[in-house]
């Protein structure tokens, strides 16, 4: 132990470099994201994340945005464990047979106005699970989408951007 701990203290701090480019893009859509939030819901806007039978790679994409590297809980993100505190259902992978009545249940108990969002390829076409027996389908074929997000996994900031899109969407509807 007195070992790791020297080598620690010669070595130094172990970081990483902040997101490049994309950083001022997160920045402006994040708080872009927030205001509109506040704004449509008064508070800020609370995600429940369902994973519906993925391979975990958006899971990873969806723990990114939460980090300290983009840390969007600071501009009024946030994800809660409970549906019903939920505004947004944000949903990954195919819906596999086992998932099916979980993802129901959770959409009953989530209060309006919520949203749903098919985030990845699998959510929006069954992706690389096309075709499985132990797959029902896609979200869409569950329940009413209002978002589809591409990408396999999409970006932290594409989620992020996503999101700011599907409030402006709501918005304009009303």
């Amino acid at each position: 132990m007195r070992s790791f701990l020297l080598d620690a203290l010669r070595k130094g701090t172990a970081t990483i470099a902040r997101p490049g480019p994309d950083a001022a893009a997160l920045e402006e859509a994040a708080q872009a994201l927030g205001g509109r939030a506040r704004q449509r819901l008064g508070r800020s806007l609370a995600i429940r994340e369902i994973d519906a039978g993925s391979c975990n790679g958006c899971e990873l994409e969806i723990h990114a945005i939460s980090n300290p590297v983009y840390d969007v809980e600071r501009f009024g993100l946030k994800f809660v464990a409970s549906p019903r505190h939920a505004d947004v259902l944000l949903v990954t992978g195919p819906v596999t047979w086992n998932m099916r009545e979980a993802l129901l249940r959770t959409y009953n108990a989530t209060p309006e106005p919520k949203w749903v969002v098919a985030l990845g390829d699998c959510a929006v076409n069954c992706g690389v699970f096309a075709g499985s027996p132990a797959v029902v389908g896609p979200l869409a074929d569950i329940l009413p989408v209002d978002l589809h997000v591409p990408g396999c996994p999409p970006r932290p900031i594409e989620i992020v951007k996503a999101l700011l899109a599907l409030m402006e969407v709501q918005a304009a509807r009303r």
